[in-house]
C-alpha cells in the first residue's frame, strides 16, 4: 500500500510514525516533510499550497491513500480537487472545512444545531468592533476570522488589550485576509479539553480526549502559541465526554448530513467545561497539533484501516483500541518564538531514547549535514507510562536530552491532572 502524508510538522510526523506501525512494508511518502520524517519515509519537494502537484504526483505514483495533515490545503480546496481526479484521499472538503476556515461560519453552524457555545458578535469595522468591546467590558475574547496558525485569538483582560488586537488584526493586517472580520465573545472560565473524532458523514466514532496548553508560559501566561504540550486522559472532565459527544459531535455531523453537505475526516471540538457544563471555544477540521502527538501513541487500531473506513464510508465497521495509561507530550521551541524564531541553531539529539518514548520533529531542517532548527516548535517530545505522572516524568527526562541553545519549554504540562 502507498500513502501520501501532506504536511511537514509534528503532527504529520506522528502521523506517519503510526502508519509505518501499522505495517512497515508500507510505501509512505510525505510532502514537504522534514529531516525526522525523512528517517522513516520518502520526502517529496512539495510544498502544502501546491494542491495541483501534489495531485499530479499521487496520479503519477499510483498513491493509495493521501492524508491531509494541516488545515491550509483544506480550505485550499485539495480535497475536491483529489476527489475530482478519482484519488483516495482522507479529509474534508472545502464547504466542510469552513468550520475552521471562518469562526463566523462556525458560530452559525453552532448556532443552527443548538450547539453550546459562547455568546458573539461578528464585525468587519474597527471603529465599531472597538465600540461594542467597550460596551461589553472586559474580560473579552477577540479571534481573526480566518486562519492564523493558531495564533489569531486573544483574551483581552483589559480594554487596551482588546483594542491593540483589534488594530492589530484589523488594522495592520498580522493576519492578512484573515483578519477582514472578527468574531468577539464573551469570556468562558473554566478548564479546557480537546476531543477529536472520526466522522463519515454518519458514523462518529470519538477518541480520547486531550487537553492541550496554548499560552507560551508556565501557569498559562503569556501570549497564545500554536500549542505547548498535551496529554491524555483527562481524567478531571471525563464525566463530560458523553455529554460533548449527544451535545456537539453527534449534533453538528447528523445536522450537516441531512443538509447535504456531510462531513468527512477528523472533527476536532476544542472545549471550555464551564460550571454551566461544556460549552465549544472553536471547531477544527484535522488532527491537533500537540493532541495527535499523544493520542496517536495510545491507538491500537491500524490508523490506515480508520481513514480507508471514513474514505469508504463504513466508519460503523471500526471498534477504536486504545493503550491503558496515559501520555505526554512537550515542545521544545525556538527562542523568539511565538514571535520570529531563530533559526540555524545546531541541535544534538541522543543516539538512543527509551521504548514508549518519541521525538516528533516539528521545525528542524539539514543545514550542511547539520541538523538546525527551522521554525518556532522544534520538537514534540512524547512518552507514555502507567499514569500521568510517569508519562511526565518519561517525557521531561527525554527533553533535557535534547539541546540547542535558548531551547524553552513549559514545566507544567499535565499538572493540572496531577493537582
Amino acid at each position: 500500500m502507498k500513502i501520501l502524508v501532506i504536511g511537514g510538522g509534528g503532527r504529520e510526523h506522528a502521523l506517519v510514525w503510526k502508519l509505518k506501525n501499522g505495517d512497515a512494508a508500507r510505501e509512505i511518502f510525505c510532502a514537504p516533510g522534514n529531516p525526522g520524517i525523512a528517517e522513516i519515509a520518502e520526502c517529496v519537494p512539495l510544498q502544502v499550497k501546491q494542491i495541483n502537484e501534489l495531485a499530479d504526483f499521487a496520479e503519477a505514483n499510483k498513491i493509495d491513500l493521501s492524508v491531509v495533515g494541516p488545515e491550509d490545503p483544506l480550505t485550499d480546496g485539495i480535497v475536491d480537487l483529489f476527489e475530482k481526479r478519482n484519488l483516495p484521499v482522507f479529509g474534508p472538503n472545502q464547504h466542510s472545512a469552513r468550520l475552521e476556515g471562518s469562526k463566523a461560519y462556525a458560530k452559525k453552524v453552532m448556532e443552527r444545531f443548538n450547539v453550546p457555545t459562547a455568546a458573539y458578535r461578528e464585525l468587519d469595522d474597527f471603529e465599531e468592533a472597538l465600540d461594542y468591546v467597550k460596551q461589553q467590558g472586559v474580560p473579552i475574547v477577540i479571534k481573526a476570522d480566518g486562519l492564523a496558525a493558531g495564533k489569531g485569538v486573544t483574551v483581552a483582560e483589559t480594554l487596551a488589550e482588546a483594542e491593540t488586537a483589534l488594530r492589530s488584526i484589523m488594522v495592520q493586517k498580522v493576519f492578512g485576509e484573515s483578519g477582514t472580520k472578527v468574531v468577539i465573545e464573551e469570556c468562558l472560565r473554566g478548564e479546557e479539553m480537546t476531543v477529536l473524532a472520526f466522522v463519515d458523514g454518519k458514523t462518529v466514532l470519538p477518541m480520547l480526549p486531550s487537553q492541550d496548553h496554548k499560552p507560551v508560559f508556565d501557569g498559562d501566561r503569556g501570549p497564545n502559541t500554536g500549542g505547548m504540550g498535551a496529554y491524555s486522559p483527562v481524567p478531571q472532565l471525563e464525566k463530560w465526554l458523553p455529554e460533548i459527544n449527544e451535545r456537539v459531535l453527534r449534533p453538528v455531523a447528523e445536522g450537516l448530513a441531512e443538509e447535504g453537505t456531510p462531513f468527512s475526516g477528523i472533527l476536532y471540538a476544542g472545549l471550555m467545561i464551564t460550571e454551566n457544563g461544556p460549552k465549544v471555544i472553536e471547531f477544527n477540521v484535522r488532527f491537533g497539533d500537540p493532541e495527535a502527538q499523544v493520542i496517536l501513541p495510545r491507538l491500537e487500531n491500524d490508523l490506515a484501516e480508520i481513514f480507508l473506513a471514513v474514505t469508504e464510508k463504513r466508519l460503523h465497521e471500526v471498534k477504536l483500541r486504545w493503550q491503558s495509561g496515559a501520555s505526554v507530550c512537550v515542545i521544545a521551541a525556538a527562542p523568539g518564538y511565538p514571535g520570529p524564531p531563530t533559526k540555524g541553531l545546531p541541535i544534538t539529539l541522543p543516539e538512543v531514547h527509551p521504548a514508549g518514548t518519541q521525538i516528533f520533529h516539528a521545525g528542524t531542517a539539514i543545514q550542511n549535514e547539520q541538523l538546525v532548527t527551522n521554525g518556532g516548535r522544534v520538537f514534540g517530545i512524547s512518552a507514555q507510562g502507567t499514569d500521568i505522572a510517569e508519562a511526565r516524568e518519561h517525557a521531561y527526562s527525554l527533553l533535557e536530552k535534547v539541546q540547542f541553545q535558548g531551547k524553552h519549554f513549559r514545566r507544567d504540562i499535565a499538572a493540572k491532572a496531577l493537582s
